[in-house]
């Protein structure tokens, strides 16, 4: 099968049994989303979305996160991975934001690379998400997913996977095909024993096919 047919296949799957597919975060606005995905670096979003709540309570805005300090905000996140340093991260975060931005999250992924905590792929999810731009965000789940599928080909970085994806996905679907493979990833292909007796699109995964020795 060549890699474009393998590609229709997975969009058409997946445009029928995931129309809708989103974020799992809870957010009501972009700093929101960006706050929260910053603190899901290395965490669920299941946890994220726990915390959250009383975060922005106390901290609704970027006006008011750049008044606070990292210790004004740890007591907030003490639950999810990393809180010490994520905690610095919103801290620099609101500042630079009002500082450089005037409040407002910026709309290009360099800018938005500037601020702290905000590396390539927290920046491809706000750009997507929030601006509806076509850049693919690449997770663990994505990473692996793609590659097993055979949606990329001897990729061995993020960034390279990220190119692959964008060049073979229409523009118009690669936001939502961002939320395709991270859902199949979580839920269906997981990191260790990923169910392939519920994947609707085992037939053509290069991962399935070599495992039944075809």
């Amino acid at each position: 099968m060549k890699r474009e047919e393998r590609y229709k296949f997975v969009i058409d799957y997946f445009s029928e049994h995931r129309p809708d597919a989103e974020t799992e975060l809870h957010y009501s606005n972009s700093y929101e989303l960006l706050v929260a995905v910053i603190l899901s670096a290395q965490c669920t979003d299941k946890r994220v979305n726990m915390v959250t709540p009383k975060l922005f309570e106390a901290f609704p805005n970027a006006e008011i996160l750049a008044t606070a300090i990292p210790e004004d905000i740890f007591p907030y996140i003490r639950s999810i991975s990393y809180p010490n340093n994520k905690a610095k991260h919103l801290a620099g975060m609101g500042k630079l934001l009002m500082e450089k931005f005037g409040g407002q999250i910026p709309s290009t992924i360099e800018e938005l690379q500037e601020l702290p905590g905000v590396g390539r792929k927290t920046a491809n999810v706000i750009v997507s998400v929030i601006f509806s731009k076509p850049s693919m965000a690449v997770d663990t789940h994505v990473f692996r997913v793609a590659a097993r599928i055979g949606l990329t080909l001897n990729a061995k970085t993020p960034l390279a996977t990220e190119k692959q994806l964008v060049k073979y996905l229409p523009k118009e679907i690669i936001p939502l095909a961002h939320h395709w493979l991270i859902l199949h990833g979580r839920y269906v292909c997981i990191a260790r024993n990923p169910k392939c007796e519920l994947c609707g699109i085992s037939e053509i995964c290069k991962f399935f096919i070599s495992k039944q020795g075809k």
